[in-house]
């Protein structure tokens, strides 16, 4: 189905600093013609509902109904309404009106009707030239607060521990009541789990105690919608104890009638409510799922709930009422079935069974969206839904069932699909899909909108975007036009088009460009073309350079009363205009005439304490920002003469004094401070009889004091020392203490890190983190081990064990949860008692495969497996996932010389899907899939085979050329090693390379797939031909190889080149020769020796006698000269500079380099090394662009350029 060929106008967003926020796409589906005054003028569009009042709609007496319906479109709509299915005409009521441009209904009850009168079922119809829509079915029902009847309600008496329903039975209102118990005083009665209100509005009482006697338990409904409250008559409770019991009976019995009355015993739970062993439960999908046990019993019973057949879902799972609701939010079908209540006492249990069914009104799986067409097109609604049981579609156009309405050649139904084809302009129409079954129906108008339309682009002429380099830049582009129009980007105005090898083109017609750089400066157009038409527009894109600190500030110390300055110096684009902002611990500066910025610094004079801190340079542009950071420290002014700042002395005189069980007093003497006062002291204390020479930290005390309180732990050989700091650091220990032994007392902790894991399939390892010496508290540490299964009734096991840290439970159940604690002993006493976690005894393997094995091929390498989840209780270990196994079929050939491989992927949890990748296109595979637990795989399900559809080839695995003749060439290959499908035929493209290696026209050549061998005739002699060879299958081309070959040389010209050979071996030629180069060899000598020379002159001499210090001699190192040179050597050098002054580059011979194939313009690879310099096959001659000289023309560099 086309999509809709309109894309809407943004406001635009500079692209170097905003995102890119992708606004409205070319979406399949629900988009609307913008209604713009401005640019379609002379669109329309059918009628579409935009507000509508609820299905079920509930008013209120009191008020006027209003009945919603708004509706847009172009021309604008007219609106009807029918009533219980019949036309409503609203002009022969008075008390019916229709606001204006709208169909919303207003009915004026307040002043006279009622609203009983207009209850029925309403349908709005909005309605223009192209179609007609219609509202859903709104069923108007006036709310109902009715009143409790009258009832006379006789006071309860109840001896004490029996149970009681106290009844509410509200009145039937519209909506329903909201139920709560109070008394006359308007407040709230207690509940618990002993007391609590169901779900029916009823009070159950377990059991009853005296306190429960009064006599205003009043049951309240509250009617929201009309904001009512009514109250039943209260009803009165006494509840009477045995004592009292036995005092009424004495008073009214003679002593031969006197038996007594007993107390109620206690007795094991039953349920209240709901009644019997098993129940039935039918909930709707999406609703909350409500279940309610209420038991009574003496003591009173705790209620449990499970699912029989599954686990209860963790973050959809609610307990309410004190557990005796059970509530599972967003139902879906997988809910259903049996969830077990279970009430238990110390006296016994009972167990309730609710089986749950999970229904489903409709729901939507695809409800059909808007269609723009434009004629002779062709498109698809689609309507499907889903629901328990499954709905029935039926179809209407502009509300008129299908069926009935007039025929229209171009759609064809087909169940949940309506098909388009060939549409014209005067078929414009809306579209109604109800989906419905017993609980529910759904309605949904989609209109097709036939459409011609030229393209436009919505986006403003002419924007400037502006971007720091290295960023991404996005140019915007909305369009629109019937049918959709392509959308092309040229840059420059000869520029051909901007492909996605750089560029990134988006649907909506935005042009990214992903790394902006200093050559993407330019005139961008866009280009919008369709079968009736084009439109461009032009927009500009800059690249500034990006804002960089250059001289970030310096952290600095500084005494206090003294200057600081910080200096930030900021390098910008030159069109951009920062701001230079400075900022004190992310705060302004204080505001102070202290503080001073100029240009490139911050100055502080007069530093106190206070101006410590971290201190910003931001600066900003209106594209970026950057920032850096120093930290002031201020420390104490230098004394005159200049104190020596340093960390302080050790303190000295250790003394213990008020020495108790668990604490005792340290005492000691600071030492010098060395000029930066002493802010704290740090005490560490050592272990001797458990870490000897181990020094733990123990406190920590403000640096005026000299005396701490320790507090101390039992049986522990203490010794301390005391440590000073100051602003510039810490001191060096001081000498320890003298030894202090406190005594022992039972442990106050237990070991941590508990845990109970099975390592076979009958045990379970309880492993605990063991107490060290220091936590033992006393001599003989020991640990009591306790377990017991969790869900059974049997007692604690314990066992005491020593110097161990692990203890293995033998002869267990298969994967069981186990309650585990461990607790600490000395021969003093127990630790308080542990915390109980919670294990598993060991895992087996698991016991059944996953069933219902599924395949889906997405495509010839990737395929989607779907399996059924195996039962939970099968797992028998903690479920990590699925694996699955799968391979590839080999031919019986293959299979003879390997192995089949085969490959695993996991899924981990309880995924039921995955995904296969890197499969071999037209291939045959089979794959099983098994769980997996902590303690290995489960059985195998059946082997599921599959086949992968064609891919493209892989390149021929070899290409060469033999027999070459003057004018012939014969080419020999190897089929592709993977042809992934069946070779249709192979491609051969071949041209000529002359001697400055460029390429001739190229020869297209079609080859049968079952040829390896083929002869190229009538080529030209003596020249070298270029081929690039690929198969193809009826999915596509495969990679391709390439080869060169040369022709065989006239034998002719091969002659000529002989005789010319000849010439050069004849001995006068080779004297004449020799002659020639001893001339050249003398003129050079002599030439040489006149230059040494005349370089030489009384005035030179006197230059050598007296050097200028300005003209020193060459140097070794830096090899410059002290002589003069000639004027020749000044002269411009032929080779100094390889490129031409114009700073281009001339294309020579070759054009076989990375240029034409990699994206810099010298060849290059990045900053990881696989590639630097030129292309090897480059001729030297050929000079790499902006790689000039940058040597100074010298005699030596004329010398080399002589030589």
């Amino acid at each position: 189905m086309p999509p809709l060929k309109i894309m809407p106008k943004k406001k635009h967003l500079s692209a170097g600093r905003v995102p890119l926020i992708l606004f409205l796409c070319q979406m399949i589906g629900a988009l609307d013609v913008p209604l713009d005054p401005k640019l379609l003028d002379d669109l329309v569009q059918p009628p579409t509902i935009t507000q509508q009042s609820p299905k079920d709609y509930i008013v209120d007496p009191r008020e006027n109904i209003v009945i919603q319906c708004e509706a847009k479109g172009k021309p604008p709509p007219s609106f009807s309404w029918t009533r219980n299915g019949t036309h409503f005409d609203i002009d022969k009521d008075p008390l019916v009106t229709m606001k204006p441009g709208s169909g919303t209904l207003v009915i004026n009850i307040i002043t006279e009707g009622k609203a009983e009168t207009y209850e029925g079922v309403y349908q709005c119809t909005a309605r223009n030239e192209r179609g007609a829509a219609v509202s859903n079915n709104i069923v108007v029902r006036p709310s109902r607060s009715p009143l409790w009847t009258k009832e006379r309600l006789e006071p309860i008496t109840l001896r004490n521990g029996q149970s009681l329903v106290l009844p509410c039975r509200p009145p039937i209102g519209l909506p329903p009541a909201i139920i709560f118990w109070m008394d006359n005083s308007f407040q709230r009665l207690p509940q618990s789990e002993r007391v609590s209100q169901g779900l029916n509005g009823d009070l159950y009482f377990s059991n009853v105690l005296p306190e429960d006697t009064r006599e205003d338990y009043i049951c309240y409904a509250r009617f929201n919608h009309t904001q009512t409250i009514q109250q039943k008559q209260p009803i009165s409770l006494k509840v009477i104890s045995v004592d009292e019991l036995n005092d009424t009976i004495a008073a009214n019995l003679s002593d031969t009638e006197f038996y007594g009355a007993k107390p109620s015993k206690e007795r094991p739970p039953t349920f209240l409510t709901p009644e019997g062993n098993e129940s039935l439960k039918e909930e709707l999908r999406g609703n909350v799922l409500s279940l309610e046990c209420i038991a009574e019993g003496l003591p009173t019973p705790i209620i449990y709930w499970i699912k029989e057949d599954g686990t209860l879902p963790v973050n959809r799972t609610f307990y309410r009422n004190f557990k005796k609701t059970l509530q599972i939010t967003q139902v879906t079908e997988a809910d259903s079935g049996n969830y077990q209540c279970i009430a238990k006492n110390p006296l016994g249990a009972v167990h309730h069974t609710i089986a749950v069914t999970v229904k489903a009104a409709p729901y939507w799986i695809a409800a059909p969206q808007n269609l723009v067409l434009s004629p002779g097109e062709n498109g698809t609604l689609i309507c499907r839904a889903n629901g328990n049981p499954k709905p029935r579609i039926a179809w209407l156009t502009n509300g008129v069932p299908i069926e009935i309405a007039p025929e229209d050649p171009s759609r064809k139904i087909d169940g949940d699909t309506i098909i388009f084809s060939n549409v014209q302009e005067r078929l414009s129409a809306v579209y109604q899909c109800n989906a419905s079954n017993e609980y529910g129906y759904l309605l949904a108008n989609a209109f097709v909108n036939v459409l011609a339309e030229p393209p436009r682009i919505l986006t403003s002429a002419n924007i400037l975007y502006q971007v720091i380099a290295n960023r991404p830049a996005f140019l915007d582009c909305a369009f629109f036009g019937s049918p959709l129009p392509t959308i092309e980007w040229f840059k420059g105005t000869k520029g051909s088009a901007l492909h996605e090898d750089i560029y990134v083109l988006h649907d909506n017609g935005t042009l990214e460009i992903p790394v902006a750089q200093k050559d993407s400066t330019g005139t961008y157009t866009c280009v919008a073309r369709n079968k009736l038409g084009m439109a461009k527009n032009e927009v500009h894109l800059e690249i500034k350079d990006p804002t960089k600190i250059i001289k970030q500030p310096e952290h600095a110390v500084v005494q206090r009363g003294s200057k600081v300055s910080f200096e930030c110096k900021v390098k910008h684009d030159h069109t951009l205009i920062p701001t230079i902002v400075w900022l004190k611990d992310h705060g302004e500066l204080p505001n102070e005439e202290r503080f001073s910025v100029d240009k490139d610094h911050l100055v502080v004079t007069d530093v106190s304490d206070d101006d410590g801190g971290t201190y910003t340079c931001a600066a900003n542009t209106t594209l970026d920002r950057v920032s850096a950071s120093a930290v002031l420290r201020v420390v104490a002014p230098t004394p005159t003469p200049a104190p020596i700042y340093d960390v302080p002395n050790p303190p000295f005189d250790l003394e213990l004094t008020n020495q108790l069980d668990k604490s005792v007093q340290l005492t000691w003497t600071p030492g010098d401070d060395n000029n930066s006062p002493i802010t704290k002291f740090i005490i560490e204390y050592e272990d001797a009889m458990h870490e000897a020479g181990v020094w733990h930290h123990q406190a920590e005390v403000s640096g005026t004091q000299t005396t701490a309180q320790l507090k101390l732990s039992p049986y522990v050989n203490y010794s301390f020392r005391v440590m000073a700091e100051n602003n510039i650091g810490r001191s060096v220990p001081s000498e320890a203490s003298e030894q202090y032994l406190t005594k022992a007392a039972e442990p106050d902790q237990n070991p941590t890190a508990v845990e109970g894991l099975g390592t076979e399939p009958d045990n379970l390892v309880i492993t605990w983190k063991p107490l060290n010496g220091f936590e033992s508290n006393g001599p003989g540490l020991q640990y009591k081990v306790s377990w017991r299964q969790k869900d059974g009734d049997d007692e604690w096991t314990s066992v005491v064990v020593a110097n161990v840290s692990k203890y293995i439970v033998s002869g267990t159940p298969t994967f069981v949860p186990y309650l585990i604690k461990v607790q600490a002993l000395n021969d003093v006493g127990f630790a308080p008692e542990p915390a109980v976690v919670m294990g598993h005894s060991g895992e087996d393997l698991p016991m059944v495969a996953p069933g219902n094995v599924r395949v889906n091929v997405v495509n010839s390498t990737l395929a989607e497996v779907h399996w059924d989840p195996v039962p939970l209780k099968s797992v028998r270990g903690h479920l990590q996932g699925y694996r699955i196994y799968y391979w590839k079929v080999q031919s019986s050939s293959k299979r003879n010389r390997r192995h089949i491989e085969k490959k695993i992927l996991t899924f981990q949890g309880s995924k039921t899907h995955g995904m296969l990748p890197g499969l071999q296109p037209y291939s045959h595979y089979f794959l099983n899939v098994r769980v997996v637990n902590g303690k290995g795989e489960g059985p195998a399900s059946s082997d599921r085979g599959f086949h992968t559809p064609e891919g493209v080839p892989s390149a021929p695995s070899s290409l060469k050329i033999v027999n070459p003749t003057l004018d012939s060439l014969t080419l020999e290959w190897d089929p592709p090693s993977h042809p992934n499908g069946v070779l249709t035929e192979y491609t051969l493209k071949y041209q000529p390379i002359n001697s400055t290696h460029e390429l001739g026209p190229l020869v297209d050549l079609k080859i049968p797939a079952n040829k390896t061998r083929w002869t190229l005739k009538n080529l030209n002699f003596s020249t070298r031909y270029k081929f690039y060879f690929y198969a193809q299958t009826s999915v596509g081309s495969g990679s391709q190889i390439t080869e060169e070959a040369i022709t065989t040389v006239d034998e002719g010209k091969m002659a000529m080149a002989s005789r010319q050979v000849d010439i050069a071996t004849q001995g006068w030629f080779i004297g004449l020769m020799c002659a020639v180069a001893l001339l050249i060899l003398i003129l050079l000598i002599v030439c040489f020796v006149r230059r040494n020379k005349g370089g030489k002159y009384p005035v030179k001499e006197k230059e050598d006698a007296h050097a200028d210090p300005e003209i020193q001699p060459m140097k070794e190192d830096d090899g410059t000269f002290g002589e003069y040179s000639d004027a020749e050597d000044h002269k411009p050098l032929k080779k100094g500079s390889r490129t031409p002054s114009d700073r281009t580059v001339k294309k020579e011979d070759s054009d076989d380099s990375l240029v034409d194939y990699g994206e810099g313009v010298n060849g290059q690879f990045n900053e990881d090394g696989s590639f630097i310099g030129q292309y090897s096959g480059k001729k030297e001659k050929e000079p790499a662009e902006g790689n000039e000289s940058s040597e100074a023309p010298s005699p030596v560099n004329a010398m080399n350029s002589f030589v």
